[in-house]
């Protein structure tokens, strides 16, 4: 590490961090703004909404947005030195291109490394304190998101025979309006079990099925058994029904990838979803060492407009790879993309981008 690497990894750190500062100042406010009716609705005083949803806010809208202020930040401060001349006066010292460049590799693999433990660990258990603020205190005083939570039909395969559907299962109360269960061996259907419930039972700790009609189908004769209530021992819990739009989120990757592979296992549907959520938590980090190189690249060059130049170029960049990332999540969630290249598409666009614009950066 020579006095040149200190130098640019200093203006590096110091304006991404003042960056971030600053936007999370501005998005609390304006969340604030926008949430003070159910702040004052919740009854909660200050230091609990601080300590119950904005300890998880806080890390959620700065991960989300972590790449971009990267991006921002090396743009910034690199055309500021190239305004100052002082690029060009680094390479006609003899220092080469590439030397150049390698203060950005190393702060980039520093935050991307930083972006990566975070989307592990840190941020899914933020998203749980956030999630959970906003369950209770928001999402329960809309009545559209309040009839869209309450009506959750889960499909899933309880074992290696039985496929079940529950309807409207409610997470707050562990019950559905009606339940199915269909038993197939063979591509034959050997037992249909439906109930206008399913509840969990806190005291046995098992699922109850009431008003249960259970028909076992013979190759001669058919079965049917009829009880109000009956206690069946299931192989999922009430939390592995518990799938709203904070699932994805709170889930560490640990977690993560073990939901998964039990949801495979169990046949859901849409986990396309979860997948990309997963893989893209690797694919953004990755993301900020590319987005760094090119932000150096791009403002090293001493343009007339100075840092005004270089930020709308960044800017149109920085759109182009948002809009890729949209619409490769799209066509995985909605069609049938696999969801690790749609993770991945974007980077591997970019890295052509880093490559065209290195080769062609005056040196």
């Amino acid at each position: 590490m020579k006095k040149l690497d200190w130098y640019i990894l200093k203006k590096f750190f110091s304006t991404f961090f003042f960056a971030i500062f600053l936007f999370a100042i501005i998005a609390v406010v304006v969340d604030i703004s926008e949430k003070t009716d159910d702040f004052v609705k919740s009854g909660l005083g200050f230091r609990k909404i601080i300590t119950q949803y904005y300890f998880g806010f806080i890390p959620h809208i700065i991960a989300l947005l972590f790449p971009l202020f990267v991006f921002i930040a090396v743009i910034f401060f690199t055309s500021k030195m190239a305004g100052r001349s002082e690029i060009i006066a680094i390479l006609a010292s003899g220092t080469g291109y590439s030397r150049w460049l390698r203060p950005y590799w190393i702060g980039g693999l520093t935050l991307a490394i930083i972006l990566w433990f975070a989307n592990m660990w840190v941020v899914p258990r933020a998203n749980q304190v956030r999630g959970a603020f906003e369950a209770k205190y928001i999402d329960g005083n809309n009545s559209y998101n309040a009839l869209v939570a309450g009506n959750n039909n889960i499909y899933l395969r309880t074992d290696s025979f039985t496929y079940a559907g529950i309807y409207a299962y409610d997470t707050l109360t562990k019950r559905s309006s009606t339940a199915f269960f269909y038993k197939v061996i063979g591509n034959k259907v050997v037992e249909n079990t439906r109930a206008d419930a399913l509840v969990w039972d806190t005291a046995i700790r098992k699922w109850r099925l009431e008003s249960m009609i259970d028909r076992k189908l013979m190759p001669l004769k058919e079965v049917v058994t009829m009880e109000t209530s009956k206690p069946r021992n299931f192989n999922f819990k009430p939390y592995d029904l518990s799938r709203d739009k904070y699932t994805k989120d709170k889930l560490t990757s640990p977690e993560l990838d073990r939901f998964i592979r039990l949801e495979e296992l169990r046949g859901s549907e849409g986990l396309n979803d979860l997948k990309v959520e997963r893989y893209r938590r690797d694919a953004t980090c990755i993301t900020v060492l590319l987005l760094t190189l090119i932000g150096a690249i791009v403002a090293g060059k001493k343009v007339r407009g100075g840092s005004g130049a270089h930020l709308a170029v960044g800017f149109m960049i920085a759109a182009l790879f948002i809009i890729t990332d949209r619409f490769s999540t799209i066509f995985s969630t909605k069609g049938n993309l696999p969801p690790l290249i749609a993770a991945w598409i974007p980077n591997l666009l970019f890295v052509f981008v880093v490559i065209y614009l290195y080769r062609k950066a005056p040196k």
